[in-house]
C-alpha cells in the first residue's frame, strides 16, 4: 500500500506545532504575571512579592527551555517535508523570521540569564527591567510568528515571480505584508489566549497550595493576581473573537461557513449553531441547537443580510467541516466558561468567601486544562479551515510538499518524534511537579531580607523605648 505523503507530512507538522504550542503561550502569560509580581515588590518593598516572583521564575525557566527545544524542529521541516512551500514563501518568511531573531530572540536570550541567575547579582530595578524585557521578547516573538502565519491566510504586499521554472512570492511592500488583513486581529487573539493560560496556570497551583494549607499567604496573593489577569483577558478575548470572526467573514468566507456548519445560502438571515455534529454527506448539523439570525447579526450587525454558505465556493476549494466546526465550538464554549468562572471567583473574592469555597478551588486546580485545550482548538480550527490551501488562494497544500521524500521516511520520523515528545513532555511534567512540591521560599526563611531586618530593628527599638518608659514610671 502506497503511503499518502501529503497526509503524513501534515500529521507530522501538526504534531510538532501542537506540541510546541503547549509552551510559548505559558511563557507569555506567566511572564506577564511575573512582571506584575516583581513590580509590586519594587513598589512596596515587601519580600513576599519577591518570593512570588522567584518561584514563578523557576517555573518559567523550565517551560522556556522546553519551548525552545521543541520549536527548533519545526523550522527543519520546512526544508525537508515542505521544500516546495519553502521556495514559494521563502522571501516572505525570511524577512519575518529575521525580524523575530533581531527584535525578539536576542532580547529574550540577552536578558534571560539576568532574570534567572541575577537575583543576588543585580539590583532590584535592573532585575525588574530584565524580567520586563524577557516578557517583551516573548511577545515580540509571537508578533513575527503570527505575522508570517497570517500572511498565509490573507496574503498581501507581494508579487508572484517565476524563478527556475517555479513560482515564488516576493515582497514588494514590507509593511503591507506585516499589516495584512488578518495579522493584527490574530495577534490580539493569540496574546489574550496566552494571558488567559498564564492566569489560570497561576490560579491552578495557588489553589492547590490553599487546599493543602501550604504557603497560604503566597498562594492567595498569587491567586488574586492570576484571577485579575485571566478575568481581563477573558473579556478581552470575547471582543477580539468577535472582531476576528467578522474579518474571517470578509477575507475567508469558506472558513467561516465551515466554522458554522453553513452549507446552503438562502435569502433568510443566517442562524448560529450553539453546538451539534456536522454531517458532511447530508450537509446538515445533527443534534444541534441553533439561534435564528444570530450569525447574520454578528457578521453584518443587522438581521437581514444572509451569510454566504459553502455552496458559493467551488467544491475543490472547500475546507472540511467536521474538524473546524468542532474545534471552533470547543474554543468558543471554553472561552465562555472562562468568563463565567472568573466572574464567579471575582464575586466570591469581593464577598471574602473565595478561599473558603473549597469546591471552586478544586475546579481551578484542574481548570488550567481548559486554556490549553482552547489554544490548541483555536489553531486547529484556523489551520484546517484554511484547507485545501497552504497559502490561501495561491498554493495548495498537496502541491507544497517535498517531491523526493518517501512516505516511509516521513512515517518513521513521525513515530520517532512522537516518542521523543512523549518523553520530553513527561520530563516537563516531572520537573514542574518537583518545583511545585518544593514550593516557594518563604520571606522569613531568607537571611538577606533587608526589609525584614529593618522592621525587626525598628520593632526592637520601639520595645526598648517602651521598656525604658515603663521603668521610669516605676
Amino acid at each position: 500500500m502506497e503511503l499518502d505523503i501529503v497526509l503524513l507530512s501534515r500529521a507530522q507538522f501538526a504534531l510538532t506545532i501542537m506540541f510546541h504550542y503547549l509552551f510559548p503561550p505559558l511563557s507569555i502569560g506567566l511572564g506577564l504575571n511575573m512582571v506584575i509580581m516583581e513590580g509590586l515588590w519594587l513598589r512596596t518593598g515587601e519580600r513576599r512579592y519577591e518570593a512570588m516572583a522567584r518561584f514563578w521564575t523557576r517555573i518559567f525557566a523550565v517551560n522556556f527551555a522546553v519551548g525552545v527545544a521543541s520549536g527548533i524542529v519545526m523550522e527543519f521541516q520546512f526544508g525537508t517535508n515542505w521544500s516546495t512551500y519553502s521556495r514559494f514563501v521563502g522571501d516572505v518568511f525570511g524577512s519575518a523570521l529575521a525580524a523575530e531573531g533581531i527584535f525578539a530572540f536576542f532580547l529574550e536570550s540577552g536578558f534571560l540569564a539576568v532574570l534567572v541567575f541575577g537575583w543576588d547579582r543585580v539590583g532590584r530595578r535592573m532585575h525588574f527591567f530584565a524580567t520586563t524585557m524577557v516578557f517583551c521578547g516573548s511577545v515580540f516573538s509571537s508578533v513575527w510568528i503570527v505575522i508570517a502565519n497570517s500572511w498565509q491566510h490573507t496574503p498581501a504586499g507581494h508579487v508572484l515571480v517565476e524563478h527556475e521554472g517555479a513560482m515564488r512570492a516576493e515582497i514588494v511592500d514590507f509593511w503591507a505584508m506585516v499589516f495584512n488583513p488578518s495579522s493584527m486581529h490574530r495577534l490580539g487573539h493569540v496574546l489574550l489566549g496566552a494571558f488567559i493560560l498564564g492566569g489560570f496556570f497561576v490560579m491552578s497551583i495557588s489553589a492547590w497550595y490553599i487546599l493543602q494549607r501550604r504557603h497560604e499567604d503566597f498562594a492567595k496573593r498569587s491567586f488574586v493576581i492570576g484571577l485579575i489577569v485571566a478575568s481581563l483577558a477573558s473579556w478581552g478575548e470575547l471582543v477580539s473573537g468577535h472582531a476576528q470572526a467578522q474579518m474571517v467573514a470578509r477575507e475567508q468566507p469558506a472558513k467561516l461557513a465551515a466554522f458554522e456548519g453553513h452549507w446552503t445560502t438562502t435569502d433568510e438571515p443566517t442562524g448560529l449553531w450553539l453546538f451539534g455534529w456536522p454531517d458532511e454527506e447530508a450537509q446538515t448539523v445533527r443534534y444541534g441547537v441553533e439561534i435564528p439570525a444570530l450569525l447574520t447579526f454578528l457578521v453584518h450587525t443587522d438581521f437581514e443580510t444572509p451569510v454566504p454558505g459553502l455552496d458559493q465556493i467551488p467544491k475543490r476549494d472547500r475546507p472540511p467541516v467536521v474538524v473546524p466546526f468542532v474545534s471552533y465550538h470547543v474554543m468558543i464554549g471554553l472561552g465562555t466558561a472562562f468568563i463565567g468562572l472568573t466572574a464567579l471567583a471575582g464575586f466570591l473574592l469581593w464577598r471574602k468567601r473565595l478561599f473558603e469555597t473549597r469546591w471552586l478551588l478544586w475546579v481551578f486546580v484542574f481548570a488550567v486544562i481548559g486554556p490549553y485545550v482552547a489554544n490548541q482548538a483555536g489553531w486547529v480550527a484556523t489551520e484546517v479551515g484554511r484547507q485545501p490551501w497552504v497559502v490561501y488562494g495561491l498554493l495548495r497544500t498537496k502541491d507544497a510538499v517535498s517531491k523526493v521524500v518517501p512516505g516511509e521516511q516521513v512515517l518513521g520520523s513521525l513515530v520517532l518524534f512522537s516518542v521523543a515528545y512523549l518523553a520530553l513532555f513527561a520530563l516537563w511534567l516531572f520537573v514542574i511537579n518537583e518545583k511545585v512540591r518544593h514550593g516557594p521560599t518563604e520571606p522569613e526563611d531568607d537571611p538577606r531580607d533587608e526589609v525584614g531586618l529593618l522592621a525587626a530593628a525598628i520593632g526592637a527599638r520601639q520595645r526598648g523605648a517602651s521598656l525604658t518608659a515603663t521603668e521610669e514610671e516605676n
